[in-house]
């Protein structure tokens, strides 16, 4: 006997909800957005035109969608007709994939994204998930959707202009020598503004225009062929610059849209190209990407944003204003890799933020090492004499105080050194190994006062108790988001361009990985269910592999035994 089915009968339309199972994610979804203020979705008000769909609806879809590593528009539309908890949370409605990827880059989508982390981070606070004690940032590279091949190069826009600069100019002086055209006004001798490129132009124009009405005034053959040839070169000459106004043109605009990088892509400009960990071909191939930077507590993505710059170091002081400004307030510890330390971020998190940098620098796990403490020639291990201010090298000469200097980087950050000179090296049969001065000069020590305290204040925070346990947690807090962000979610590469569009996408994004770990968690601390299913599961599969190494470990004491079941079991095969 079977249960009824029978396709021809009608059944009665149901609410969707009771299809969903205890603990789903669509509640999860559905709890955090309906916590958002009413407020933040008043601008996508409009008075004209079609009423639009709820954004509290879009943006549950969305996320939804994102938590089941569902990115593409056409796809989500197609989750609204199949999936039970999307057509819960749409309650019916069913918008076009033109409808969810206008709404997913929509500027207003910024401030709801923003509102999502902030209630989340207060519900996690709410529930005691999160101890607000410190944060942990870190950074990864994402690619961009952009061609990998349309690069334009910073070094290449700047060698190319160099050259134009330069035969704009001998081409001018040559119109000048031959007496094409008149002089022009400059405002520098060294390079042709664009403008001074036009007025080139417009004489070379009326040039070629006298030439053209000699040659339609003269009947003569002979005369207007030589008419012809004479007016060939401003006619040469006029093309030339007027490629040269373009190429101008083009190279400000590149060098605009450079702004600090080296690179940006031709399909995104706002993709910078940089070096991803993914390299399937293994020959250090750059692609248009993000730097994406993220601060976490738990294993919560807390507050993130997108950054052009390859390194972590330039991003670390704008990305912590970003969480002042738009997220919450910075707790006491900042935790970060040795990426991010540099005496200009030590300095803010110190001086202009008031709170503890948790974060290690380049040589800091190399310092440690027994042959970096005992290698004669590394200047950490030199002898200082603090009262006549000498450093002595591994042959007992003395490095006395020369002079104070400055270096100020590329972005304006000084430095300030003091540095000291050895007596002298000529004669030094240790000179080779100690420094690679050129002959006649003496070894020099350049010191970093403010750097070297930095450096002593990190590591006696380390060296604590309580401080070097927060800072042991960072790579079990940090670096399983991102692992879950690219492998559990499969979200690898943008699929939208601008960096604004990117922030959005890598907002929900986020947001849907904190959803499942809530859901997840949610699920293991089930009153029903204390242990969890999944640590049930867990428990069952280590009582088998314990018994089968166990019975295996037993079999295979006994070589007797063993001889025995193999002749049982050739005995088997070959029965009849």
């Amino acid at each position: 006997m079977f249960k009824d089915y029978n396709m021809n009968q009608v059944v009665l339309p149901i609410d969707m909800e009771m299809k969903l199972q205890k603990n789903d994610i669509a509640y999860a979804v559905n709890e955090l957005t309906e916590s958002i203020p009413e407020e933040a979705f008043a601008g996508f008000l409009r008075a004209t035109g079609c009423p639009a769909y709820h954004p509290r609806m879009m943006l549950k879809i969305i996320l939804c969608a994102y938590t089941q590593s569902v990115f593409s528009g056409r796809k989500i539309e197609g989750l609204l007709k199949d999936s039970v908890r999307m057509m819960w949370l749409a309650q019916g409605y069913e918008p076009s994939y033109r409808t969810i990827n206008r709404f997913r880059v929509h500027p207003e989508v910024k401030e709801l994204l923003r509102q999502c982390f902030v209630q989340f981070r207060c519900k996690l606070v709410e529930e005691k998930q999160i101890e607000e004690a410190a944060i942990f940032i870190d950074g990864t590279k994402l690619e961009a959707n952009a061609n990998k091949y349309t690069f334009v190069w910073k070094k290449s826009v700047e060698r190319y202009s160099a050259g134009l600069v330069e035969r704009s100019n001998r081409m001018y002086e040559e119109l000048l020598e031959k007496e094409i055209i008149p002089e022009i006004e400059r405002e520098s001798s060294e390079e042709l503004s664009e403008q001074e490129l036009s007025s080139v132009i417009e004489n070379l124009n009326e040039t070629v225009q006298s030439y053209d009405e000699k040659i339609e005034l003269s009947e003569n053959t002979a005369a207007r062929k030589e008419l012809r040839s004479e007016r060939k070169e401003p006619k040469q000459y006029r093309k030339h610059f007027q490629d040269f106004v373009q190429r101008k043109k083009k190279y400000r605009a590149d060098m605009e849209l450079f702004g600090n990088r080296n690179s940006y892509s031709k399909t995104d400009p706002d993709a910078t190209f940089m070096r991803m960990k993914d390299d399937h071909m293994k020959n250090g191939q750059l692609k248009a990407g993000y730097n994406v930077q993220l601060a976490t507590e738990g294993q919560y993505a807390l507050a993130y944003d997108i950054f052009p710059n390859p390194t972590d170091t330039r991003t670390f002081i704008p990305f912590l204003d970003t969480i002042e400004k738009d997220f919450f307030e910075l707790p006491e510890y900042i935790v970060a890799d040795a990426g991010y330390g540099s005496e200009q971020n030590y300095m803010d998190v110190v001086e202009n933020r008031g709170r503890t940098p948790m974060i290690t620098y380049n040589q800091y796990r190399k310092e440690k090492k027994k042959k970096v403490k005992e290698d004669p020639f590394n200047t950490a291990n030199w002898a200082y004499d603090t009262e006549a201010d000498t450093f002595t090298c591994p042959n007992g000469r003395r490095l006395w105080f020369s002079h104070l200097s400055t270096r100020k980087d590329k972005y304006g950050f000084t430095r300030h050194f003091k540095v000291y000179e050895c007596e002298e090296c000529s004669d030094c049969p240790l000179r080779a190994q100690c420094t690679k001065a050129k002959e006649g000069n003496n070894r020099r020590l350049y010191i970093n006062e403010t750097w070297e305290h930095q450096k002593a204040y990190i590591r006696e925070k380390l060296s604590e108790e309580k401080t070097g346990e927060i800072y042991g947690k960072r790579k079990i807090d940090v670096e399983p988001v991102f692992g879950f962000l690219k492998a559990n979610l499969s979200f690898t590469r943008f699929s939208v361009r601008g960096k604004e569009k990117v922030k959005n996408e890598m907002g929900f994004a986020f947001m849907a990985v904190n959803l499942r770990k809530y859901t997840a968690m949610s699920n293991n601390l089930n009153p029903d269910n204390p242990k969890g299913e999944d640590k049930k599961a867990f428990d069952h599969q280590k009582t088998v592999i314990k018994c089968f190494f166990f019975h295996f470990r037993l079999v295979m004491s006994q070589p007797l035994l063993v001889f025995v079941l193999l002749l049982l079991g050739l005995y088997k095969h070959f029965l009849p």
